[in-house]
């Protein structure tokens, strides 16, 4: 009997290595999708959308998020705008999850209050695909126009 289950449990520590190897062969492609996802994220509001900040350095975040600050529009009103998109995104740094402050991560980097109020916070995941990304890429720039429009505070060109 005994001998038996050491049979078994060799079985499941070969099947896990298995798994554990062709886990590791799936996350390279995942994690380049997701640089490819992020950059024209990145790229697409870099180029759509003025007086905006990346709080971030791809060089040194993950490559499945993105957090960029908009002058002039408050994080939790183009949270809202996105939510009746159908966009789920998040405001401010995750440290600061639950709290309508700024971040304090991002008032450290010395950000600007009216670009700090403003800062989103968007995740991509396996289930992310580029058709999404270029969703955003859509709505994201008329409701950020929308939201200045409406702000009394916001100097930028309109």
């Amino acid at each position: 009997m005994a001998h038996g289950r050491r049979y078994h449990r060799t079985l499941g520590i070969v099947g896990l290595g298995k798994a554990a190897e062709l886990r590791a062969q799936e996350m390279e492609g995942e994690a380049l999708r997701l640089v490819e996802l992020n950059e024209l994220l990145r790229s697409g509001i870099r180029n759509r959308i003025r007086n905006i900040h990346f709080n971030s350095d791809p060089a040194y975040c993950l490559n499945s998020t993105l957090n960029v600050s908009f002058e002039g529009v408050e994080g939790e009103a183009l949270l809202l705008y996105l939510d009746m998109k159908g966009v789920e995104v998040s405001t401010g740094s995750a440290c600061a999850s639950g709290s309508l402050d700024p971040s304090h991560v991002l008032m450290e980097m010395n950000l600007p209050i009216e670009y700090s109020h403003g800062s989103l916070r968007m995740s991509m995941g396996r289930s992310t695909t580029r058709e999404e990304v270029e969703y955003v890429l859509d709505v994201l720039p008329e409701i950020v126009e929308k939201l200045r429009g409406m702000s009394t505070i916001y100097g930028g060109e309109r």
